[in-house]
This record gives structure tokens, sequence and C-alpha cells, in this order.
């Protein structure tokens, strides 16, 4: 699934959680976040960089 500015899987694992993997442009995260929210999913995000920090993270 994707967009221009972001591309994901869905990956599902235990339960009826999935995981959503994959690229986002850091400036559209809040985005993604609102379009999650509005489809009315529990998620928790995590934005990382190139080198592998987390300098961004969600819960909705």
């Amino acid at each position: 699934m994707g967009t221009t500015w972001c591309e994901i899987e869905l990956e599902p694992i235990d339960g009826q959680d999935v995981l959503l993997n994959g690229v986002v442009d850091p400036s559209r995260f809040d985005d993604l976040t609102a379009l999650l929210t509005r489809f009315g999913a529990t998620y928790t995000l995590e934005l990382y960089d190139e080198d592998d920090n987390l300098p961004k993270e969600k819960r909705g």
C-alpha cells in the first residue's frame, strides 16, 4: 500500500494485531497518524532516521 509520501506493508502478528512496516516522509508523519485515527485504528508509530535513532513516536 502506498502514496507519493508513504509506502507501507501490512503484516499480521499475534491475535488481531497488524504490523505496519515501511517508509514515510517525515514531514507527513502526522498525516499518517491522522489517517489511522480516522480509521479508528489503535497504533504505535515509530519514526527512525537514517542512523536508526528514534526521533519521533506516536500512540493512538
